[in-house]
């Protein structure tokens, strides 16, 4: 009687395991990307500086729009044929990885 009592309620114990609601965690990330403001710029506006590293570092391209931000840094669209690249650089020409 012992072991029937015992093994009922071994059973029911783990039926009442298996019964149970699984609790569903739902993460968020919420990413935010920081730009800085850039206001377009006449490429007659770019220091020579820059133009002649793009020049140098991309021949063969062609500059089409400028950018210039409070911190004296450029964003430069410049376009290869059916290709367009935008590159970053500070006012002495150096080269900006963004």
């Amino acid at each position: 009687m012992k072991k029937l009592i015992l093994s009922t309620a071994i059973i029911l114990g783990g039926l009442s395991v298996q019964a149970a609601i699984p609790v569903k965690v739902t993460s968020t990330i919420h990413s935010i990307v920081i730009q800085d403001e850039y206001k377009e710029v006449a490429a007659d506006a770019v220091p020579a500086a820059v133009k002649s590293t793009v020049e140098k570092s991309f021949p063969n391209t062609k500059l089409e729009k400028a950018y210039k931000n409070e911190k004296n840094e450029y964003k430069l669209e410049i376009a290869n044929g059916d290709k367009k690249y935008t590159i970053f650089t500070d006012a002495s020409g150096t080269i900006i990885k963004k």
